[in-house]
């Protein structure tokens, strides 16, 4: 066994046990796995905003807390793998590293670079709901809630969309790192394994078709093997890097919010009413809907040195931080109402796709998917609602109801 490979079990098995720790109770992972976990947040922020989990283990959910934590120098994550053995580039590296990366990385994902993209998604929205539309009820999370977002990362990629299969395949794979899922540490351990392996033989075979060409395709890879900042271009290793954590972090937070934000408006046609009848408000509904449901429930960070937070506690060196996107989501001092869901609250400083040094790097892109998407579902199916009898069940993070049966 290789160092890396080393050192992801043992990574792995720290973020599995800090999440078992966090919310492993059945206080806690009952209303987690329901559709309507807010007041628990929110009444556990109140008690124990800081919570000493044993072992050196910690949770923080208040919102200044955490947004301390995750600028601080001394705060680091808690892996640099994320879905494979190798370091997952940008968002598993600090300091220097990370920001050479960062800088490389962060002009193909700006809002200006990516807004041509909306053409694409929307056909491919529309593509899959032409296929259950006229059958007035479907497992939305099935048949368009994980589909698509696969489907736009081959389109913009510039990768065969034959290959959609085997990338719902490979996702599903790295969702043993959730502890709902059920499956052991060594079980976890060899679904990454599996898929680690078929995707860098993929992109492997994909890399070099394209250095025999003459000139860089017109796509995102074709971008990435371009690039560079101070005359660094990045090499073949590097660049598996980036596309692993793009597709882990990409497709399924992506499925994920999709999946929550139709569960709620199916739960609520109050609010559809108002998304339907004023389509303008979408942007801002999708920014309240990214904070009251928090599709990316949690993230771990670690410290190397003693770290004081705002609320009075300390953190001792070498700690594993669970730390709440959720919680801090709902904080009521940070906040107004936060309980209430107002599509057009202003202003919303939700951190749903994290904070600090390592913000989600594609925020813009999945912005504008999830607007978009959400759109187009809304122009197709106005009304719709959960079937009677269903009961939803959610994952823990990402967080999503894995059977979304609608009818309309």
């Amino acid at each position: 066994m290789s160092d890396n490979q080393t050192r992801m079990q043992e990574s792995l098995a720290k973020t599995y046990e800090l999440a078992t720790r966090a919310f492993g109770a059945p206080e806690l992972s009952g209303p987690r796995a329901t559709a309507t976990p807010q007041s628990m947040y929110a009444e556990l922020t109140a008690r124990e905003p800081v919570r000493d989990l044993g072992d050196g283990f910690y949770s923080v959910l208040r919102m200044d807390d955490i947004l301390h934590l995750t600028r601080h120098p001394d705060v680091k994550q808690a892996s640099e793998f994320l879905g494979s053995d190798r370091p997952a580039i940008p968002l598993g590296l600090d300091g220097p590293e990370h920001t050479k990366y960062r800088k490389l990385l962060d002009p193909s994902f700006t809002a200006k670079r990516i807004a041509p993209l909306e053409p694409t998604i929307r056909e491919q929205a529309h593509q899959l709901i032409d296929r259950f539309v006229d059958a007035g009820k479907v497992d939305a999370y099935l048949a368009w809630c994980e589909p698509l977002p696969s489907t736009i990362f081959l389109s913009i990629m510039g990768l065969p969309m034959k290959d959609l299969e085997d990338f719902l395949h490979f996702k599903n794979l790295t969702l043993g790192n959730d502890p709902a899922a059920g499956f052991s540490a060594e079980q976890r351990i060899a679904r990454r394994g599996e898929a680690v392996q078929w995707i860098q033989q993929y992109f492997d075979r994909d890399l070099e078709e394209r250095e025999q060409e003459a000139t860089p395709r017109d796509d995102m890879i074709g971008s990435l093997l371009s690039t560079e900042v101070d005359g660094h271009r990045l090499s073949r290793e590097e660049i598996l890097d980036i596309l692993g954590l793009l597709m882990i972090a990409g497709l399924d937070t992506v499925t994920a919010s999709l999946a929550c934000f139709l569960s709620y408006l199916a739960r609520h046609p109050e609010q559809r009413a108002r998304i339907v009848e004023k389509p303008e408000i979408l942007p801002s509904a999708i920014e309240e809907l990214m904070r009251f449901e928090s599709p990316v429930a949690e993230g771990y960070r670690k410290t190397v040195k003693p770290v004081e937070l705002p609320s009075g506690s300390t953190l001792p060196a070498g700690a594993y931080v669970h730390i709440s996107w959720s919680a801090a989501n709902l904080d009521a001092d940070f906040f107004d109402d936060p309980q209430k869901v107002d599509l057009e609250r202003r202003p919303n400083r939700h951190i749903g796709f994290a904070s600090g040094f390592h913000r989600c790097l594609g925020s813009h892109l999945a912005r504008l998917e999830l607007v978009t998407a959400m759109a187009v579902w809304h122009e197709r199916i106005p009304q719709y609602r959960i079937e009677d009898g269903a009961k939803l069940t959610y994952s823990a993070n990402p967080r999503a109801p894995h059977a979304l049966p609608l009818v309309w």
